[in-house]
């Protein structure tokens, strides 16, 4: 490999959502643009992040300068802490990326953080990298053009084209177009939404179906959303004040974001217009519009406890409407409907995407990212961001959109390599998943290590509990089973009273919380730790089993 040769490895968020990672090396300098997580699915205990496998960024160790961010959603910064140790220089990103990275790093890293604004660029090594404005369901994002000894690089990031943004801060296409006539060496471009026709909505297009609901509503507002949708934040609040309801914003995500949106000037809220959780009660429910976390059906989220009652502040009740403001992620439908028929029972009224349009994607549908390779005209092409179906469909579009680009069609781990004969494909990284326990004891390379860590401390505790499917009665007497558990006279007095301590724990709580295995695991799961590491000190892994009889 020449001083000149580019070398470029994605990491993770080729074949999936989620994980961005993107790492470009040139002499004895590498970048990383991205580091994403991706959440787990309910087949992995005890995990609570995913992050791409940093393997290869030993490679260059002491040679990566710097890691540059898009925009600031998990799946594009949620992995910096774990890709940071790797990383011997700054971290650009936009202000508000930042921001919002900033409570995920110790103090030492945050003086690592170097704000960037659109049409800035900056020299690492033989790289120059300039920030481009892109429109996305969040302000503050960007694309980049990375200027190499070989030629540039266009990185879309996150995108969609919305000619009526919330913050009048449009996709800069006049630099777009302008990098495109001097010519692009390679364009990395978004795959998320090629499989939907025409354009994307902008973010404005939810007001009207909102404005239904306001107007029809005679209850409680409360709209759950992902706690990084700050234009969608903007236009209820907008609302909010034209229909004279005050806003509560619910739950720590939402109120962490909208703090740190609000300090930056990209959430405006009339003076006395916001109250606090704690007030909801105090208004009448006409009165009261809640923003909040949970639309996913996250147990420990603000909306599954509002739904069953178990929320400190807020209730549902006859009249209310709860809105499902965002896109249902594959894999928690089941959990999401769960909270719907707990919201149900209260006899508040369910609105989703389903049934107004009270969502739209924050990325671009498949005529946006035709104009997209328009406007570049690159003379390679490589789709990002997706599933692999999506990246395939990528390429055979950009295939007809610029029959005189090379399209290289690559996967997680691929090493793509720009040199003076041109690009390729050219051979492979080590890539994969690193599954992360959350309290930061480190990483896991599955999760079944986490558990044997935890089964040799302290063993195993299967609580076993037969409730009637109809009635969520104990249907007999709770069963323990131990393994690894040391048993001694002490603790043999200890596990007498654990059955006690289940049936007083299923029947404190409603018929509706017991006929939800997954809401009675949970508390089964925490009110048995909580009782053996008071009475023991131990900390045994406990797995409940629920018996619908």
């Amino acid at each position: 490999m020449s001083l000149t040769d580019l070398e470029i490895v994605p990491l993770g968020g080729l074949g999936e959502f989620g994980m961005n990672m993107m790492v470009l090396a040139c002499g004895d300098t590498a970048i990383v643009v991205d580091a994403g997580v991706m959440f787990p699915e309910p087949d992995l205990p005890g995990v609570d992040l995913i992050i791409p496998d940093l393997t290869h960024l030993q490679k260059y160790a002491g040679r990566v300068k710097a890691l540059v961010l898009t925009h600031g959603h998990e799946d594009h910064i949620g992995g910096v802490p774990y890709v940071l140790p790797h990383v011997d220089g700054p971290v650009y990103g936009t202000p508000l990326t930042l921001a919002l990275l900033e409570p995920k790093l110790d103090a030492e890293a945050r003086g690592r953080l170097v704000p960037m604004k659109p049409r800035e660029a900056v020299t690492v090594g033989p790289f120059e990298i300039e920030f481009v404005r892109v429109t996305h369901s969040m302000p503050d994002c960007v694309a980049l053009a990375i200027y190499t000894p070989l030629g540039t690089i266009v990185h879309t990031g996150d995108f969609k084209i919305d000619q009526t943004p919330l913050d009048g801060e449009h996709v800069d296409f006049h630099r777009l177009a302008e990098l495109g006539g001097l010519g692009v060496l390679a364009l990395f471009g978004d795959s998320t939404n090629i499989d939907r026709a025409g354009v994307t909505g902008s973010e404005l297009e939810v007001t009207d179906a909102f404005e239904e609901i306001f107007t029809a509503t005679g209850g409680k507002i409360v709209v759950a959303l992902f706690a990084s949708s700050l234009h969608r934040m903007q236009v209820l609040v907008n609302l909010a004040e034209q229909y004279e309801r005050k806003v509560a914003f619910v739950g720590r995500g939402v109120i962490e974001n909208a703090q740190i949106a609000l300090r930056l000037g990209h959430l405006r809220v009339p003076p006395g217009l916001q109250i606090r959780e704690s007030e909801v009660g105090s208004y009448p429910a006409q009165d009261v519009l809640c923003l909040c976390t949970g639309s996913q059906g996250e147990p420990m989220a603000a909306l599954p406890r509002i739904a069953i009652d178990d929320h400190k502040h807020v209730e549902l009740g006859r009249g209310d409407v709860v809105v499902f403001s965002a896109r249902e992620i594959p894999g928690n439908e089941k959990a999401i409907g769960r909270v719907m028929n707990h919201i149900a029972r209260r006899g508040a009224t369910v609105v989703d995407g389903a049934s107004k349009r009270v969502h739209v994607s924050g990325h671009g549908s498949a005529e946006e990212l035709k104009l997209m390779l328009s406007l570049v005209r690159p003379r390679y092409f490589v789709p990002i961001h997706g599933e692999y179906r999506h990246l395939a469909r990528h390429a055979q579009i950009a295939a007809r959109v610029c029959p005189s680009a090379t399209v290289l069609l690559a996967e997680n781990g691929d090493i793509l390599r720009f040199d003076a004969d041109g690009g390729r494909l050219d051979g492979k990284a080590p890539a994969g998943r690193v599954l992360i326990d959350g309290t930061r004891t480190g990483e896991v390379g599955d999760e079944v290590l986490r558990d044997r860590r935890h089964l040799a401390g302290d063993g195993l505790v299967v609580p076993v509990l037969a409730i009637g499917r109809q009635s969520g009665a104990l249907e007999e007497a709770p069963d323990l089973i131990t393994r690894g558990f040391v048993v001694d006279a002490r603790t043999e007095a200890l596990l007498k009273d654990v059955p006690g301590l289940l049936a007083e724990v299923v029947n404190g709580t409603s018929v509706e919380e017991r006929t939800d295995p997954g809401l009675m695991k949970e508390k089964v799961r925490v009110e048995l730790q909580r009782f053996f590491r008071k009475r023991s000190g131990r900390r045994p892994l406990v797995l409940p089993v629920i018996m619908e009889i």
